[in-house]
């Protein structure tokens, strides 16, 4: 049997140097890390907070405009009130028109207490953003481009349009 300390001992090399810590080289290189997570947490802070912004103005936008799909139908209703005051005779009825009115009336009082009001027409320029030009017709007192007659009432909830006016506009004449 051999015993563990009969064994060659192994000459140690002294040529080896002790690995040397460059402390400087370490330092910055931390800064160096340090000042990538800095501005990674930044970057996210920054990130966070267009979020909770975009979240919000899109929570007071659905607050605005939640009802847009009950006023375009109530439009219908609107429209057909004008209709009906419409097609009375001018004699007679007066009951039935006077009562009509004062419905179309109260409903147009609902429509501005929520912010929904009639676009303006006759006599303006055609603003595609709000009218929406069905025929064109030669007139002499309005110039080309102008709204002459208006088919249907166009409507805007708040700043947005809820329904474009169907509209009639001059051409020059021929």
């Amino acid at each position: 049997m051999t015993d563990v300390n009969d064994a060659p001992e192994q000459e140690q090399d002294d040529t080896e140097t002790p690995v040397e810590i460059n402390y400087a080289e370490e330092l910055l290189a931390r800064d160096k890390d340090i000042a990538d997570l800095k501005d990674r947490l930044l970057r996210q802070a920054a990130e966070t907070e267009n979020t909770r912004r975009r979240l919000e103005r899109d929570k007071a936008d659905t607050a605005a405009y939640a009802m847009t799909g009950f006023a375009r139908d109530l439009l219908a209703v609107a429209d057909n009130l004008r209709r009906a005051v419409a097609a009375l005779p001018a004699e007679g009825f007066d009951q039935v028109r006077a009562g009509i009115e004062a419905t179309e009336r109260e409903l147009a009082a609902i429509f501005g207490r929520h912010g929904i009001s009639k676009v303006e027409t006759v006599g303006q320029k055609l603003d595609p953003n709000r009218h929406q030009a069905m025929i064109e017709v030669e007139h002499e007192t309005h110039e080309p481009g102008a709204i002459v007659d208006e088919l249907q009432a166009g409507y805007v909830i708040k700043d947005r349009l809820l329904r474009p006016a169907l509209v009639s506009v001059a051409k020059a004449k021929a």
